[in-house]
């Protein structure tokens, strides 16, 4: 018997290691901020570099002001520019930023005054605020006799926007694959029910109207609701008389209940320097009484958030007594912050009279915010 040996064959082969791979993000967050100025002609005269500064604001996870400059920042310009800066407010290090600093046409024909870092980034880079206190701007943002001659300046009144993209780096470790989630939809679909004839089990007259609603809803919303349906209210009784509310703003009561949000509808939120005197009959105060009526607290800093926008020295009295009227406690601490900041224009103004006649003690509270005693004043 014939024997066949076979010699094993040797194969050699390579092993691939394992690949990795990263990828770092470098991308901004962005933000901006209108300063406004107000009375800049009694600015001028404060002095080279000295300067008015904006609220502080956040971009980015940041702090930041805006300094304006009346009579410039540097001494060589003999005060014939004024000087435009933005500076880190935030107690941190070597924060790296883009900016545009916008002096706003206000006559509206949309020739900006632009001075933008934005432009220039592929060639000089974003700028490094290197700690808090640290600035960027220009000292020579505009020359003073163009500035009060020019569109820029209408009524004593600047406006200055600044944009700030801030620089954040990171390493991507994101899927390649995401799945959108889109804002909640919830009040749609309450908004809907509210609209239901068929399903409600409540209905209000109010005015001479009728509207219909759900005693779940409503209940959920406001304990004051929920108190007057299961402890108060008949199980049979269906219609409920409101008698102390008109029915444009039970109507805007209803659809925040139902909708979490206010009417679309701007004229009604208006209002007209003229009618501060009367500021209790207009629309935005009478839903700001339902609000603290029925228990919403929500709503009721959506009305003083409005009514802060209207704050000035001829308004804060009349806005005051409003606040303090049906306790929104937001309203009348800026009213009371307002008030000090400009105490002497306040203490002369028709609404500091209508005060003294009409709620004295408000007029003795505001008095103290501003000197410390009544009797200063007197």
């Amino acid at each position: 018997m014939s024997r066949v040996m076979c010699n094993p064959t040797m194969v050699s082969r390579s092993v691939l290691g394992s690949q990795t791979s990263s990828k770092t993000v470098t991308e901004t967050m962005s933000g901006s901020h209108e300063f406004v100025i107000k009375g800049y002609s009694l600015t001028k005269g404060m002095g080279i570099g000295k300067y008015i500064v904006s609220e502080t604001f956040i971009v980015g996870g940041f702090q930041w002001a805006i300094y304006f400059f009346p009579d410039g920042r540097d001494p060589k310009d003999n005060a014939a520019y004024v000087s435009v800066f933005v500076a880190l407010h935030s107690k941190s290090t070597n924060v790296r930023a883009l900016f545009n600093l916008t002096l706003l046409d206000l006559c509206k024909k949309g020739e900006h005054k632009v001075h933008s870092h934005f432009s220039h980034s592929l060639t000089i880079g974003p700028y490094t605020l290197i700690n808090h206190g640290s600035m960027w701007g220009y000292t020579r943002f505009f020359k003073r006799r163009h500035l009060e001659t020019s569109n820029f300046l209408k009524d004593d009144c600047l406006k200055i926007n600044c944009t700030i993209a801030v620089l954040v780096s990171s390493i991507d470790s994101s899927q390649l694959n995401t799945i959108q989630v889109p804002e909640s939809d919830i009040g749609e679909h309450f908004g809907m029910l509210l609209e239901d004839e068929e399903s409600f089990d409540v209905t209000f007259s109010v005015g001479g109207e009728r509207f219909h609603a759900h005693k779940l809803v409503l209940a959920a919303r406001s304990t004051m609701f929920e108190t007057q349906f299961f402890n108060v209210m008949k199980k049979d009784d269906q219609e409920i008389v409101v008698i102390d509310m008109e029915p444009k703003v039970f109507k805007a009561l209803l659809h925040f209940v139902y909708r979490d949000t206010l009417l679309e509808d701007e004229e009604l939120f208006m209002l007209d320097s003229s009618f501060f005197p009367s500021l209790s009959e207009s629309f935005i105060a009478k839903l700001l009484a339902a609000g603290e009526k029925y228990g919403l607290p929500r709503l009721m800093l959506m009305c003083e958030s409005i009514l802060c926008k209207d704050i000035s020295v001829d308004s804060v009295a009349y806005i005051f007594a409003l606040a303090d009227r049906y306790c929104a406690t937001h309203l009348k601490s800026i009213c009371q912050k307002f008030s000090a900041e400009n105490f002497d224009a306040v203490m002369h103004s028709d609404g500091f009279e209508y005060l003294k006649k009409n709620w004295p003690l408000l007029q003795s509270e505001l008095l103290k915010t501003g000197v410390g005693c009544e009797k200063e004043f007197s």
